[in-house]
Order: structure tokens, then sequence, then C-alpha cells
């Protein structure tokens, strides 16, 4: 098979956008990865905290409120996977979920298995295809240099879509440095929120998985070189916004994810074609009256575009309340 050169060169996706946006699914499946589909040689988890993260003040993310005469949504950023030690949980956001009558996030935090399965018929590739076949020979070799300095054999991924070995070499540094799905926002928030809550969800994981998987693949390829370059610098970008997340300085957290956003296409796919759908369900959740606490990735709250962009469109104001 002939490879698929791409000019991986010239397309710089904004990884740092990604991950603070990151699918939900995105991470779960990662975290599964990780215990099932990894092959042997994968480095173990390690279990300290980031220094940058564990030596930030007790946390005070941004909250956000939207709200008629019988309805409130309260809109609160997310971060998937965060170091075990992270203190965020306060009085204000306690205070908000525990006034919900349902808690809302991207995915069923009970989707496990579809996502496994999901992830089973998705990732691979068709039968007599390889991975590092589709590379050029440069890229090739960047990719297995990034393998090597992960303790990762060459031909860990060679099953596997140039997608799902990117989303492996963008997560994998960072839940071997200490990040953990077990700790991300809205396990806790699943596990504080009242008996008498709901739980609801925007999307699905078959959804989300399909956001990557129906990439082309030289897009799914120039992903894939995107992430080998930004491996390295992955924990040292997630620890700089965790720290700007924790506290509550959206339009830092806005800036950070901005840095390299220069691919639209992406952009469009991952981030602001869901934000205009997430915006037209909070306007049309505001026509029955109850409170909702909607917990999505923190990207999709901050910086043009965001949620609260496209709902002061509708006239509709979200009133920062932390």
């Amino acid at each position: 098979m002939q490879p698929l050169t791409g000019q991986f060169g010239t397309m710089n996706f904004p990884l740092q956008r990604i991950m603070g946006a990151f699918c939900a699914a995105a991470i779960a499946l990662s975290g599964s990865a990780c215990g099932s589909e990894m092959p042997q040689g994968a480095p173990p988890a390690a279990q300290e905290t980031p220094a940058s993260v564990e030596g930030a003040r007790e946390g005070h993310p941004a909250l956000w409120k939207v709200a008629d005469d019988d309805t409130t949504i309260y809109l609160f950023g997310t971060i998937h996977a965060l170091p075990g030690k992270t203190q965020w949980f306060n009085p204000a956001i306690a205070s908000a979920l525990g006034s919900a009558d349902e808690l809302v996030t991207e995915i069923d935090l009970a989707d496990a298995g579809a996502l496994q399965t999901g992830l089973m018929q998705k990732s691979l590739l068709p039968r007599g295809q390889n991975l590092r076949d589709l590379m050029s020979d440069d890229d090739r070799l960047a990719y297995e240099k990034a393998l090597a300095a992960l303790g990762l054999p060459s031909e860990a991924f060679d099953r596997f879509k140039p997608w799902y070995a990117g989303l492996m070499l963008s997560m994998l540094p960072v839940l071997k440095s200490g990040y953990s799905s077990d700790a991300g926002v809205e396990k806790v928030l699943d596990a504080h929120r009242a008996p008498k809550t709901r739980t609801g969800a925007l999307e699905t994981a078959e959804f989300q998985l399909n956001l990557f998987d129906s990439m082309p693949m030289q897009e799914q390829l120039s992903y894939l070189r995107s992430s080998v370059d930004a491996a390295p610098e992955m924990v040292a970008m997630l620890d700089e916004m965790v720290v700007e997340w924790l506290d509550g300085d959206a339009e830092e957290l806005a800036d950070l994810m901005n840095e390299q956003a220069d691919d639209p296409a992406l952009m469009e796919r991952l981030l602001y074609s869901r934000n205009r759908t997430w915006a037209g369900w909070i306007a049309k959740r505001l026509d029955r009256p109850g409170t909702v606490f909607l917990a999505v990735g923190a990207g999709h709250l901050a910086g043009t575009g965001s949620v609260q962009d496209v709902l002061a469109q509708h006239g509709i104001v979200s009133d920062r309340i932390q």
C-alpha cells in the first residue's frame, strides 16, 4: 500500500483547545485502552500529582447561571481527567449541584459498555492494513520515536486507525503523569449529587467516537502527526490549563486554548458545531421549569464561539456567579 503522505507540517491542530474540550468519551476510551487494548510494555501510570497543579491554591473554577422565571441552568466547565489530589469542589459548586433536579453531562456516565463496544468497532483498521504503512517515511520515523519515548514498541498501534493512535499519544503522557478519569470532574459531580438528582446527557458515546472516526484519512494522519509533535509538551500544557481552570480565569484559559487554533475544520467539528447544538438545548430547556447542573468540557465555555457566546446571540444572558 502506498503511503498517504499529506502535508502534515502545514496543519497545526489546536491541541490545547482540544484538551480543554476533549470529548468525555475520548478520555474514557483512553483509560479503558490502557487497561485492555494497550500492548504489553506500556508504562504504568504514575500516582503523583504534577507539581504545578499540586501547588495551586484551593480551586474556584468558573460557574455561570442561565435563568428565567421558573428555570435555572448552571453552566460548569469540566476537566475530564485530573490528578487525584486536585481540590476544586467548593461550597458554591456544592450548593448549585445540591439544588439541581438534574445533572447533565456530555455522555451518560454509566455508558461504559456502549463506549467499549463502540471503541472496538471503530478504532481498528480494516484487515490487512497497517497504520505505519499509511505514513510517509519522515512521519513514520517521528511517530516511532514518540512511541519509544513512552516506552512502547513501534508496532504498538499498528492495528489501529490514526485518530485512535493520535488520542493515545495525547493521553498516555497525561495518564502516566498522574491524571486519571476517575478523578475527573464528572465522576466527582456524580458522586456528590443528591439521590433525588436525575442524570442526563447531551450526546452519546457513539456520537463522540464518530467525531474522530468520521474524519477523512488525511485529516486523521494530520491529527496523529500533531499529537506526535505535541506529546513531549502535553503534560506541561495541561498542567497550565488546570491551574487557570482552578483559578477560575476563563479569559486566560481561553487564551491558552486558542494559541494554535488555526485549523477551522477541526475546530468546527469538535467545538463550534457542538456549542451551537448545546446552546439550542439550553434555550429549549428554559421552556420547562426546574434546575439543571450542566457540566461540559471547559473549552466549550471559554473564548470566542463558546456556548455563552452562542446564547448571547439568541438574547440569553449567562451570569458569572463564581
